[in-house]
């Protein structure tokens, strides 16, 4: 059921259309929540449906023109009532770990370049996130909602540090097995 707050969360931010939305999907919410074109265009008409959001007029009316959408006060107080509300923490499920159980009764073959590519996508990653933390929040930016944005992105920089590090501390323990990853 997020899906459906993200996009909330995104209008009441600045009405869009869907293919503003699908952008900065990828720019900014999709780091957290990522969702196909279609999942966001499939939403909207649910959302619309359910009387959370309205298409905004056009300025002009014009055959094929993209259409924009905001929030009505119904999506706020459903908005609202989603982020009061109590949420338990998801159970971890990670492929990779699920791979290293695998590997210590089938063997280790592979999974040592792998971690290597992994540790680089998160380096990768992480340089991103605080480019972005450089970038959008100088000092002296500290409105309610820039600390809230920017907590956002520190629990990203957070994960991929710990990633990061984790990563590091596994191709160590690589290193240290018996047989041709280790000595």
């Amino acid at each position: 059921m997020s899906l459906p707050h993200a996009i909330l969360t995104a209008l009441l931010e600045r009405p869009s259309s869907g293919l503003e939305l699908t952008r900065r999907f990828d720019r900014s919410i999709g780091y957290f929540w990522s969702a196909t074109h279609q999942q966001i265009y499939r939403e909207l008409g649910r959302l619309e449906a359910e009387g959370y959001i309205r298409t905004l007029p056009a300025e002009q009316p014009a055959r094929g023109q993209k259409k924009s959408y905001e929030v009505l006060p119904a999506g706020r107080a459903e908005l609202a009532r989603w982020t009061a509300a109590a949420q338990d923490p998801k159970p971890q499920r990670d492929v990779l770990l699920l791979r290293l159980r695998a590997a210590a009764v089938v063997g280790t073959e592979g999974l040592e370049a792998d971690l290597r590519r992994h540790l680089e996508l998160h380096r990768r990653q992480l340089a991103e996130y605080e480019e972005i933390q450089r970038r959008d929040f100088p000092p002296g930016r500290d409105t309610p909602e820039d600390r809230l944005r920017h907590l956002v992105l520190r629990a990203g920089i957070d994960l991929e540090t710990f990633w990061t590090q984790w990563l590091g501390h596994a191709l160590e323990e690589f290193g240290e097995l018996p047989g041709p990853s280790g000595s």
